[in-house]
């Protein structure tokens, strides 16, 4: 049995269409049928070519590089995958096939609240909070969690939630883009269906969009990739091609940029009496949760927040980095940070988002110190160039 590093690399081997070592992006839009006319089916006698068959008809319906993605993260996960142009298109296929009539959510990516809210203006959505009372909840309904937390990078106890909603029949769907496995498994801690912005961590360059679904269910699979037909959200084939590159270092980058973003975050909040203009550090690494070891067992995320003592600190901060683009989204190869004011209108205007990315955290760590201290500290960076990686 093989690894995940192995499998992300050579999860789809068996479905190679040609001797390239990195499979050719296929920019066919349609697929020419077979030249004997007695393995001609009419479309209304058989199931069709979804679910990855080495058969392919149109692309809007499947794709050889897409097919290869949904293999790879079958077999790192162990779960059946769909995959879609974007997180959120993989939020709207979750809610089309759900189709709940209550869902329940708490803190999460300001654009899942969107599309609830269109489910709501559209088809009479009843939203309520993760923590309010669940008796509202019928079978089918769904309960949505977020963990680790969008823009925080604090975790819930996705167990307990899993727990109240089951009780009442309602299908828990856990949005895991800030701790991608290895970090953290929610089918383990009672979720029903994971999604991923894989855009983020998956893709980690910063130059593709991609959504997907895992499930355990070969049906529900199915029913996916039904309505995603017809949704018209299957990742294009260049952002297929971009992803596949991707996987074959995941492992190493999700691993390297947790690491580097507990290190960065226990230095900080060690040294916070020095910094006087930072008020708060939010974290998993911070947590002391019982449950926290048991859902976070192999690191924590590589996003964290800071919160300023004044929205004028905030806005200011990024301008004072050298290495940290100011910029929105996380999960790449660099680091970022963003006054998260710029791109979510429901969020305290004194938070900034830090992604970590591949660089030398001692570095990072440098430069957020020359950022928020008022003045040269000598002997923290003095404290930093002497840790250890």
């Amino acid at each position: 049995m093989t690894r995940l590093t192995t499998d992300s690399i050579h999860g789809a081997d068996n479905m190679r269409r040609v001797t390239d070592v990195i499979p050719p992006i296929n920019v066919s839009t349609t697929f020419a049928y077979s030249s004997n006319p007695d393995d001609l089916v009419p479309v209304a006698e058989t199931t069709g070519t979804i679910a990855g068959s080495k058969t392919f008809i149109y692309s809007r319906e499947h794709h050889p590089n897409a097919a290869m993605i949904e293999a790879i993260f079958e077999k790192i996960t162990g779960k059946y995958a769909v995959v879609y142009n974007s997180g959120l298109g993989a939020y709207n296929g979750l809610i089309t096939l759900v189709n709940p009539k209550t869902v329940a959510i708490g803190q999460a990516y300001h654009g899942v609240h969107g599309i609830n809210d269109i489910w709501a203006r559209n088809f009479g959505l009843k939203k309520i909070h993760i923590d309010d009372d669940y008796n509202s909840l019928k079978p089918g309904d769904l309960v949505h969690l977020e963990s680790p937390m969008n823009p925080y990078g604090t975790n819930i106890n996705l167990e307990e939630y899993a727990k109240r909603a089951h009780a009442k029949g309602a299908l828990v769907s856990v949005d895991a883009t800030f701790a991608p496995p290895p970090l953290m498994d929610p089918f383990e801690l009672g979720a029903d269906i994971v999604m991923h912005s894989a855009t983020k961590f998956f893709g980690g360059h910063s130059d593709l969009l991609a959504g997907v679904l895992l499930t355990p269910s070969k049906e529900i699979k199915m029913k996916l990739l039904e309505d995603r037909l017809v949704l018209g959200s299957i990742i294009g084939n260049l952002e297929s091609s971009l992803l596949l590159r991707s996987l074959r270092t995941y492992e190493l980058r999700i691993l390297r940029q947790s690491k580097s973003a507990e290190l960065i975050v226990k230095f900080l909040n060690d040294n916070k009496s020095k910094f006087p203009n930072l008020d708060k550090i939010y974290h998993g690494s911070l947590q002391t949760d019982e449950y926290i070891k048991k859902q976070m067992p192999n690191g924590h995320s590589p996003v964290f927040s800071i919160e300023m003592t004044s929205e004028d600190k905030a806005r200011r901060l990024p301008s004072k980095l050298k290495i940290f683009f100011h910029a929105t989204s996380l999960g790449g190869a660099e680091s970022l940070i963003e006054w998260r004011a710029m791109s979510d209108a429901h969020i305290s205007q004194k938070l900034l988002r830090v992604s970590i990315g591949l660089e030398d955290p001692r570095d990072l760590l440098a430069d957020l110190v020359q950022g928020l201290a008022e003045q040269k500290d000598d002997e923290l960076i003095s404290q930093i160039e002497a840790l250890s990686i």
